[in-house]
């Protein structure tokens, strides 16, 4: 199990009684672990006045398939004061569709992808611009693998939505 999380579900993943201890672990790969992921990102169109980033985690060369669910870790980078990315499972400009709350498990194989996105307001309550920040500290989910992710986003708080595919 990854450090500091509780096994998610894995949805639509069934045992065959019959399947070998290879089969089984190629449908239902371990958890991600350190060098595994890729991590890329690119600037979303604005949306009013939300800006947005879409992360995108692949299988790194020579790695074996792994699955992630849950949020990455975001930070930002240079640019303005060191922000969180709070975690939520919808936002304005992405997230898990209304009505469901269970947060997916995504097998990283070759030429499969898993996505999150983070978000956040370029203006603040006072009507003020916020920092653009020129990139993001991203950790995959159930990891401490922090990867640098050149990317700018302007805003004043940020909020990271869980990985789908």
């Amino acid at each position: 199990m990854p450090p500091d999380a509780a096994a998610p579900a894995r949805s639509g993943v069934t045992s065959v009684g019959s399947e070998s201890a290879a089969g089984a672990a190629q449908a239902n790969p371990a958890w991600c672990g350190p060098r595994q992921v890729d991590v890329s990102g690119e600037v979303m169109s604005a949306a009013a006045t939300h800006r947005g980033v879409r992360l995108t985690f692949t299988l790194a060369a020579g790695a074996q398939p792994c699955a992630l669910s849950g949020y990455p870790g975001v930070d930002t980078g240079d640019g303005g004061p060191l922000l969180h990315a709070e975690r939520q499972l919808r936002g304005y400009m992405g997230g898990l569709p209304p009505g469901n709350d269970d947060l997916p498990t995504v097998a990283l194989r070759p030429g499969t992808v898993a996505h999150a996105i983070v978000e956040g307001s370029a203006v603040d309550a006072t009507g003020h611009g916020c920092p653009t920040y020129t990139d993001l500290l991203v950790t995959p989910p159930n990891s401490t693998d922090a990867r640098t992710v050149t990317v700018p986003i302007s805003s004043c708080a940020l909020a990271v939505h869980p990985v789908t595919q």
